[in-house]
Order: structure tokens, then sequence, then C-alpha cells
């Protein structure tokens, strides 16, 4: 018996109202999937993902950032390589579940939680105020470097609990964007489930770990960074 074929296409969804991506109007796009005379119609993760504030630049009034060409090429990167997972035993269930997990930016995954973290810390600091402006602004900055400024401003001593602290109370956020931060360039700093888990990246990972984390053991720190891996899977 032939293998079915599975087709696979972005499309910008008319029938919704435009947004503004990065600026720019435009429909919302979605990813189309067809199996079996089947067809599943979704909205890009990819999309929603590189449209948020935190993927901007403003530099003299100019708002910059990752193209929808960017969102398109990346979802049928996904797409593509699901598929290829599964020659013999692909279905369209199979497709939502493993989509929901592959292309995840761990990085937006770990951020919130990390904020969460801050908040807590300046409050045990006595700063109420400042970790509520943490909070609420940290929504519009990437926190990694709202981290590499607090290092500028603050007193060395709480630089260093707050970092410390970090690795014991709040997710390896700081690891996960520092090492994507250096593998990426300006706009996709993102790293998905999907090329954490490539051979490649994982020994790119190690290598990270012992020129700038060397008193980490890299054990530990992947299997923190497992642990919101599976959160991700048990989340479906």
């Amino acid at each position: 018996m032939a293998k079915q074929t599975v087709t696979y296409k972005t499309d910008f969804n008319e029938r919704l109202k435009q947004v503004s991506f990065h600026g720019e109007d435009t429909y919302p796009l979605y990813v189309q999937i067809t199996f079996m005379r089947k067809t599943y119609y979704f909205k890009s993760y990819y999309f929603e993902l590189l449209s948020s504030p935190r993927f901007s630049l403003t530099v003299a009034g100019i708002t910059e950032g990752p193209s929808i060409q960017d969102a398109i090429e990346m979802e049928l990167e996904v797409c593509k390589f699901i598929i290829e997972r599964h020659p013999d035993d692909f279905s369209l269930d199979l497709f939502k579940k493993e989509y929901a997990f592959y292309s995840k930016d761990l990085c937006e995954i770990m951020e919130n939680a990390f904020l969460d973290y801050l908040f807590v810390f300046f409050n045990d600091e006595g700063a109420s105020t400042f970790a509520t402006t943490i909070a609420i602004g940290g929504r519009y900055r990437i926190a990694f470097e709202l981290v590499r400024d607090m290092k500028r401003v603050l007193s060395k001593p709480v630089y260093e609990k707050l970092i410390e602290n970090a690795f014991f109370y709040a997710p390896p956020y700081l690891i996960i964007y520092g090492f994507m931060n250096q593998l990426k360039r300006w706009p996709l700093l993102c790293l998905t489930v999907m090329e954490w888990e490539s051979e490649i990246i994982q020994a790119k990972f190690i290598d990270y770990l012992r020129q700038n984390h060397a008193n980490r053991k890299p054990e530990e720190v992947k299997a923190q960074i497992q642990k919101w891996i599976e959160a991700i899977k048990n989340y479906q």
C-alpha cells in the first residue's frame, strides 16, 4: 500500500482582523496540514512568538524586529521535522501533539517564571516598588538584558545574591538565554525544543557551560532544563 502524502503550507487568515507585526499591518498567519483528505488548520505559534514586544527594537522612533517571512520559514521547518520523524505512523493527532511540543521556545517558557523569581527576590530585599516595576515592565523587555543592567546598578553583594539564588529558586533561564544569545543573532533570539534536542546543540551547550559556568555541573543543569521540557509535555 502506498504511503499517504502529507502536505503543509502557511496562509494568512483574511477572515480575521489585521494585526500589527512590528509596525506592519497583516492578517494573522496560520498553518495548514493535510493528510488522508483531512485538514488541520491552526494559528502559527511562531507568528505569535516573533510578534511579541521582546523581539522589538526601537531606534529613533523606528521599530524593527523579525519579519513575517522568518515566522513562515520557522513554521515550515518544524512541520517538515515532525513529518520526517514519522514516515510510517503519521497522523494529524500525532502532529498536533508534537507541534505543541517541538515548536516551543525554551526562553519564552522560562522567562515568565524567572520574572516571578525577580519579583519575590526584590520583595524579600525590601524593594517592593522595584519588584512591581519589574513584574509589569518585564513583559516588554528581555529579562536577560534586565539582569545585565542590574549588574551595573546594584551593589555587588546584592547582585551576587540574586544570581546565586537564581540557580536554586528560579528556572535555568539565565543559562539557557545566555547560551542561545551566543548561538543566535538578533532578531531571531529563541531556542526551540526541536533545536535543543539535536546532538550538535547539546555538544555546543556543554562547551558553553564549561566556558561560562564552570562551577555548575552539566548533568545538574541539563536535569533542570529537562524538568521544564517535561512540563511542556505534561501541559499538552
